[in-house]
Formats: C-alpha cells, sequence, structure tokens
C-alpha cells in the first residue's frame, strides 16, 4: 500500500485502516489511516508500506530534523520487534500489554526516551509517576547510549512503610570538639539503635545528622553552652552543602523505625537497614527540590545497588516533604 506524506505524518488510504485494526498502527478513521513518524519509517523500514516520492532515507532526513527523532525510532522499533503494540503518547509513548492494543485492552507503559547524557529533573520525574500512576500504568523510561542500545528503567514512587520502633531514650548530654559532637553516655541508647560510634568504652562519637536528628527530638542537649551546639551546625552545613537534604532524610527515615548508616563506600549517602535486619536493604541519595542528575550517573548508581542487592532510592526533599524515587533496571 502506498501513503503520502503531510509534514511530519504519513496519510494512507481507507485500505491502511487494516493496519490499525490488526496491529494497532497510526489514528484511524473511516477512510484513512494518519502515522506518526515513527511508525511510518518503521513500516516502511519493514516493507509494509510505500511512500510516495520518498524512500527510508529520505524519510529519515526529513524526520529527524525534530530533536531525538532517532532515539524515539529506536525504542518504537525495540519494543515492535518485541511483540508490544505501541503508540505516540503524552509522555513519548504508550505502551499495550502484550496482545492488547487500542479498542482491545489498555496500555500497561508510559516510557520517556532519554539519552545517556540527559539530565532527569527529580521534581519533574515526580510528577510524571504521579500522573503515570493515576492512569494505573508504569512509568518507564528508555535510555539510548551512544553505541544505540536500549536500557529500560521502572521509575516509581516509593512510601516508605514504617519499619520498626522509634528510638526513645534519656536526654544525653553532648560537648562540641572543634567538628566533633561527642557524649560520654555511650549506653543511653538501646540495643540495635545504631547511634554514633564508639570511641571507647564510655564515649560516642555523633554525625552532625545523628546530633541534629537527637537534638530536635529534645534527646540531646548540648553542655555547658546550648550556643556551641548553634555554631556546630552552622560550621557543619558550611563544610557540606547536602547536610540540610541529608538531615532531613536522615530524621524522615528514623522517624519510621529505618537505621540510616553512611554509605559513603557505595558512593552515596546512606546504606538503610530495616526489622533488626542484618543486612541493609536500600541505598539513598538526597537531593534538593529541582536538582537534576547526568542519567549516567543515575545508571552507575542501580548498576551497584542491583550487584549488592539492594534498591536505589533518590530522596527528593523540599520543604514541605521528602519523595523517594526508586530506579531498576527492568526487561520487558
Amino acid at each position: 500500500m502506498i501513503g503520502q506524506r503531510e509534514g511530519t505524518t504519513v496519510v494512507l488510504g481507507k485500505d491502511g485502516t487494516a493496519l490499525h485494526e490488526q496491529s494497532g498502527f497510526g489514528r484511524a478513521t473511516k477512510n484513512s489511516l494518519t502515522l506518526a513518524p515513527e511508525e511510518a519509517l518503521y513500516l516502511v523500514h519493514r516493507n509494509k508500506i510505500e511512500v510516495k516520492n520518498e524512500d527510508f532515507t529520505s524519510l529519515l532526513n526529513i524526520f529527524s530534523v525534530e530533536k531525538g527523532f532517532m532515539r524515539r525510532f529506536l525504542v518504537y522499533r525495540d519494543m515492535r520487534e518485541r511483540g508490544y503494540v505501541i503508540q505516540p503518547g503524552p509522555h513519548d509513548f504508550r505502551v499495550f500489554r502484550r496482545g492488547e492494543k487500542p479498542g482491545k485492552g489498555r496500555s500497561q507503559y508510559m516510557i520517556r526516551v532519554l539519552s545517556e547524557r540527559d539530565l532527569v529533573n527529580f521534581t519533574a520525574v515526580v510528577t510524571d509517576v504521579g500522573t503515570t500512576g493515576h492512569m494505573r500504568k508504569q512509568y518507564v523510561i528508555a535510555v539510548v547510549d551512544d553505541e544505540d542500545e536500549i536500557t529500560y528503567y521502572e521509575v516509581k514512587t516509593d512510601a516508605l512503610k514504617p519499619a520498626g520502633p522509634v528510638i526513645t531514650c534519656q536526654v544525653i548530654e553532648a560537648r562540641v570538639y572543634g567538628s566533633t559532637v561527642l557524649t560520654l553516655q555511650r549506653d543511653a541508647f538501646p540495643e540495635g539503635a545504631w547511634i554514633g560510634t564508639p570511641l571507647d568504652k564510655t564515649r560516642l562519637l555523633l554525625s552532625p545528622m545523628e546530633a541534629l536528628y537527637l537534638q530536635e527530638r529534645n534527646l540531646l542537649v548540648f553542655h555547658p553552652d546550648a550556643g556551641a551546639g548553634e555554631e556546630f551546625f552552622r560550621r557543619a552545613s558550611a563544610e557540606d552543602p547536602e547536610l540540610p537534604e541529608k538531615g532531613a532524610t536522615y530524621s524522615h527515615m528514623r522517624d519510621l523505625g529505618y537505621i540510616p548508616r553512611t554509605a559513603y563506600k557505595f558512593g552515596h549517602h546512606f546504606r538503610v537497614y530495616s526489622g533488626g535486619k542484618k543486612h541493609s536493604e536500600l541505598l539513598v541519595h538526597a537531593i534538593a527540590s529541582g536538582i537534576a542528575l547526568p542519567m549516567s550517573v543515575i545508571s552507575r548508581s542501580v548498576r551497584l545497588a542491583h550487584s549488592v542487592r539492594k534498591k536505589m532510592l533518590f530522596a527528593c526533599v523540599d520543604q514541605k516533604n521528602i519523595e523517594f524515587i526508586e530506579f531498576a533496571r527492568i526487561k520487558l
């Protein structure tokens, strides 16, 4: 069958509507079928249709004027070759369950296509995931690398459920020594609380996040001068610009009964334990709302987390709440 290019779409006559009825291609009317650029190029590539006065090369030249077209075409082709019906959608594509198509089923995935160098804005991701969730679909990012290989990531918000009791203890006193917070009440915390780092049999070192958390919960006072604590936090924040986001994330997880400990060796902020387990289950990296990270950084984080059998969460912190966003590689 032969179609006619109209701008960046291709229109087939009445005989083309069978492509829609059988395989979910294009937008059909009673007498015609309109194909999006990715659909038209794919059908030409598979020798399913012809386009008047055009071939694959000339169509690619025309359609590639739109930024990122080739990446979208590669993802479109990959999903079609895997047996899915895929259509342009509210993100880049919507993908139907295997064996289903428009009018005879519902879409399962919403796919956003990125390159390995694209920046991922976490505030925008939270919005996209929320929109997709309301539609009862899965949000997927398809990343096309510089060798045109495709990796798929399922992205979802993770509302952490309470994992254990919240810390309770007697009020402890701490002193500030330069950049260090130290308490003589090493045994003040219940067994398994994992607060602080023992210096010796009586002394306990507290990290800035631990000290801040305990002070905010009225479980720690600075002695002999409360101003020493304020000065310490100002100094710590100056030395660590990420402390506000890290501190908020640490406190939130502690209030849910999780045990966050440093994940410096993993290149992230926290490794997180729950339910008295001996091994951490999560890697968590805290970021300020509006921050964007390169997709390549996220990819390394996910790969590392999977290699040590943990989930990879990014904690997006704004003034009101914290959204935990999970990235996980999936096979479609």
